[in-house]
């Protein structure tokens, strides 16, 4: 078979080879690309993927292998359908454009190895299998060609889960009194029954990511967003503290799901140009629910209404967001939605030949556990640009939770605030993160555009992954700054103003410390890239579960003035890593085992 044929048989998609890792951004970390035995009609679950059919193009996007290859052909005349199926051929220029990287969360992550892997493809299906993709660039299957109306609904609930998620993740901050009263247990206990729910993030980005790759989306979602709601149920019904630790993190574990498989709709959806806008608004989420959470708590608590309410309008807003799940979020993955077309075109033809790329894949579960479960570790150990990215975000991530003990200290004990005014303070937080976003879409995300076209120009289709960096050189000192303001005006004596604006500066570092690590992990290890956020998202909700922990006690020895300052030393020392990274950033990926 001629080079020509393989192209038309399996032409591949930039955005959707993309896809697998950039949906770990959200909170991230499938990583399915397990590599299995072959035999004549075998790939790999990566091949799969590659092979999966272009989207419809967008006005100055890079779409990688511009689409205009047709999908599984039935012809009229009953004649072969592998044998009279045209022909498609790529040019330079459509190579060039498939390696483009212009949206920020990362670039074409194979792109060395789609054509290579197109032709191994096709000389291993062979003539016994006829290949189904999409029908052009108009095939009203593929998400890319959805309106842009319904596609930007589906974003907003795919933000609305990860809202949902880590709403409850901080709720109980608000009722901390309440529940010491009904269980009898002391602040650290009451404290873990607020961090524990975190620690199930650990444990569920390793389960949803394959799941969802195996599976597909949407029954992932619902079967985690039913457990979920049934264990905040748990929660509301507890009535001891044994029980409401344990549904607390069995809920945080199915509450993961969200995390890590939101940020794949999103890349679903969009294709490489407008997906950049997208998960950079997206990428609020994970920040919001976490300071909207103690103001709803707080404002329970100071009403009179039971603590358990609380946990009533969790399930309350879980449940709603499952019946929206339920009711209008259709199946956004790509190779299952092609799977589902060739069952439906050999039931129709009963022609068994007419396969989907991920039909031809072999998946031991022995191997895609060692990948899933071991790989993101063994890396962490092998890169020190993924183990210094990973301690950098745990610290800034830690301090998000941390600061749910920090602020009633600060706001409740200090300035003698009740603890629905108290949650407010929180929305400082929220207000910075907004403005975090909006920079980086205005600014940053065109000015790596830029950067993208520029090197282009010369013939270089790849962006030095070193320029991820640049926000990261900013939050740095912005957390710097705002720890040492926030706690030296904590002062009763001071305006509460003062640590509120902090609070925003605060908000506003972590942001953007989130968006840089994100994307510059994703751009060094490329095909790696989801095993490196794996390992950077279970180290930070590690960090996120024994922050709390000592926050309390800390505050309290230490007072808020010195506590407050030994975060901002902490956030002092890491200062120097991006600028380190970006100057020796080259040499040590050319030393790696890993990075690209």
């Amino acid at each position: 078979m001629s080079s020509h044929q393989a192209a038309s048989t399996a032409a591949p998609s930039n955005d959707h080879s993309n896809l697998d890792l950039e949906k770990q951004n959200s909170s991230s970390n499938d990583d399915a690309a397990t590599a299995v035995g072959h035999d004549d009609t075998s790939m790999t679950e990566k091949e799969a993927a590659t092979a999966t059919a272009p989207a419809a193009p967008v006005k100055g996007a890079s779409v990688g292998f511009a689409p205009s290859t047709t999908p599984a052909y039935i012809p009229a005349d009953g004649s072969d359908p592998a044998a009279t199926r045209p022909t498609r051929t790529f040019s330079r220029r459509d190579r060039s454009e498939a390696n483009d990287s212009t949206h920020p969360f990362g670039g074409d992550l194979e792109r060395a190895e789609t054509e290579n892997h197109l032709e191994r493809f096709q000389s291993q299906a062979g003539r016994d299998v006829v290949i189904v993709h999409w029908e052009g660039e108009n095939d009203r299957e593929n998400p890319f060609t959805w309106s842009r109306t319904y596609r930007c609904y589906l974003t907003m609930l795919a933000g609305l889960l990860v809202l949902n998620s880590t709403f409850t993740s901080s709720a109980p901050s608000g009722i901390v009194p309440e529940l010491e009263r009904q269980f009898g247990f002391g602040r650290e206990v009451a404290a873990l029954s607020l961090s524990i729910f975190i620690a199930g993030y650990c444990l569920g980005p390793l389960l949803w990511g394959p799941l969802s790759e195996q599976y597909s989306r949407r029954p992932i979602f619902i079967l985690a967003m039913l457990f979920y709601t049934g264990f905040n149920v748990g929660c509301a019904l507890s009535h001891n503290t044994a029980s409401i630790l344990v549904f607390r993190f069995l809920a945080g574990t199915f509450a993961a799901s969200p995390l890590t498989n939101s940020g794949g709709v999103i890349a679903d959806l969009w294709d490489a140009k407008t997906r950049g806008i997208a998960l950079s608004l997206f990428s609020l989420a994970p920040f919001a629910g976490p300071a909207l959470g103690p103001i709803v708590s707080g404002f329970i608590s100071v009403s009179g209404t039971s603590w358990r309410w609380l946990f009533w309008v969790c399930t309350i807003f879980s449940g709603v967001c499952l019946a929206l799940v339920v009711l209008t979020l259709p199946e956004t993955y790509a190779p299952i939605i092609l799977q589902k077309k060739a069952r439906r075109i050999r039931e129709e033809t009963g022609d068994e030949r007419y396969k989907a790329p991920i039909d031809l894949v072999k998946i031991e579960w022995k191997d895609r556990a060692n990948k899933t479960l071991l790989k993101p570790f063994i890396m962490l150990g092998q890169e020190p640009m993924l183990l210094v990215m990973a301690v950098y975000l745990s610290f800034v991530y830690g301090v998000v939770y941390l600061l749910f003990e920090a602020f009633p200290i600060v706001f409740r004990v200090g300035h003698g605030f009740n603890a629905g005014v108290s949650g407010l303070m929180f929305l400082g937080f929220f207000f910075g993160g907004c403005a975090a976003v909006v920079l980086y879409v205005v600014y940053f995300n065109p000015r790596y555009a830029r950067q993208a076209d520029e090197l282009k120009a010369q013939g270089i289709n790849r962006v030095p992954p070193e320029e991820r960096l640049c926000p990261i050189m900013l939050s740095g000192p912005c957390l710097t700054i705002a720890f040492f303001w926030f706690g030296w005006t904590s002062f009763p004596s001071i305006s509460y103003w003062s640590p509120l604006l902090a609070g925003s500066l605060i908000g506003f570092g972590v942001l953007f410390c989130f968006l840089g690590v994100s994307n510059y992990l994703i751009d060094v290890y490329l095909a790696n890239a989801a095993s490196a956020l794996a390992a950077n998202t279970v180290c930070r909700s590690a960090a996120g579960f024994g922050f709390p922990l000592f926050a309390t006690q800390m505050y309290k020895s230490l007072n808020p003035r010195w506590a407050s300052s030994l975060l901002g030393f902490i956030a002092l020392v890491m200062v120097p890593i991006p600028f380190a990274l970006y100057k020796f950033g080259p040499k040590i990926r050319a030393m790696s085992k890993h990075a690209m």
